[in-house]
């Protein structure tokens, strides 16, 4: 593992009046986080939630469910962490992460808190929506007393710092480092998005029971549609590869940044697709997952 260097830099900003975040995070269009300055206020307002004895050397977990301008929120979360002075990051290949995934990886890891990107069913793309939601060491959202802090500082902000040379491979699964000026080092690992949740649910679920039943000649008939958000490497990993379902009960399981089009919200509008084919009478189970899983 190299070892690259970066700098910090300060950037002089103003305020938005608008970073006010609900139970669900900060959620808005995508071209509002696109605005000079809108998603590196909101992520230092963030940092600065977290006592600067607290945050020196912490580890964070990053991800989301795969929606337009997720990776690059990534690498500015990244930038502005190493500037200032988180430990590491924890963020899912790709960038991906479930929202539930980010909870138990947090807890596993015993790390200070998550970013979870993501506008839930919201629609993706460009012109869609985008989201950014603060989980804190329990694995949970942040509580309103949280939420309200940051809302506080987001009025008050009158700069942030960045660490721009800083640049991450999302694609490979490995650790990656930095040395940000005098300090320690800025880790970066990127993890399976899928194991750590798998470990979890072999521990509440009979796994050998339920390929019995999944992988069985007279098997129940599934058909499950991830309406192509984050659950798709989920269900894959654990109902074909380890369960020994076949892959035809899989539909729209490759996370898209528009999700196909379509909003991931798993209703009879959304979800007409799964609901027409069930119709037909050749499955016995059916189900549709949330775009943030």
């Amino acid at each position: 593992m190299r070892s690259q260097t970066a700098s910090i830099k300060e950037v002089k900003t103003s305020p938005f009046s608008d970073q006010k975040p609900g139970s669900s995070g900060l959620r808005k269009k995508v071209t509002l986080f696109q605005q000079q300055n809108y998603t590196e206020n909101f992520v230092q307002c963030i940092l600065n939630s977290i006592p600067e004895n607290e945050r020196e050397s912490c580890t964070i977990v990053v991800g989301g469910d795969g929606r337009y301008y997720m990776k690059d929120t990534i690498q500015t979360i990244a930038r502005m962490a190493a500037a200032n002075g988180v430990g590491s990051l924890v963020v899912g290949q790709h960038g991906i992460f479930s929202t539930p995934a980010v909870s138990c990886t947090i807890r596993k890891r015993s790390a200070k808190a998550g970013i979870v990107l993501s506008a839930s069913h919201n629609p993706g793309g460009p012109s869609g929506d985008f989201g950014i939601k603060f989980n804190t060491s329990n694995g949970a959202p942040a509580p309103e007393s949280i939420t309200n802090h940051i809302f506080q500082l987001s009025k008050e902000i009158s700069s942030y710092k960045i660490c721009e040379g800083i640049t991450l491979d999302l694609s490979s699964i490995g650790k990656q480092q930095w040395t940000v000026e005098n300090r320690k080092p800025f880790f970066v690992e990127v993890v399976d998005s899928v194991q750590d949740y798998l470990e979890l649910m072999k521990e509440v679920f009979d796994f050998v029971k339920l390929k019995q039943l999944l992988s069985a000649d007279n098997a129940p008939k599934l058909l499950l549609n991830a309406m192509h958000g984050v659950t798709g490497p989920y269900i894959k990993r654990i109902f074909v590869e380890e369960l020994g379902a076949p892959v035809t009960s899989l539909i729209n399981y490759i996370p898209k940044e528009d999700f196909g089009g379509h909003h991931p919200d798993p209703n009879l509008t959304y979800a007409a697709d799964l609901v027409e084919i069930l119709e037909r009478g050749e499955h016995d189970l059916g189900a549709a997952f949330d775009g943030d899983g």
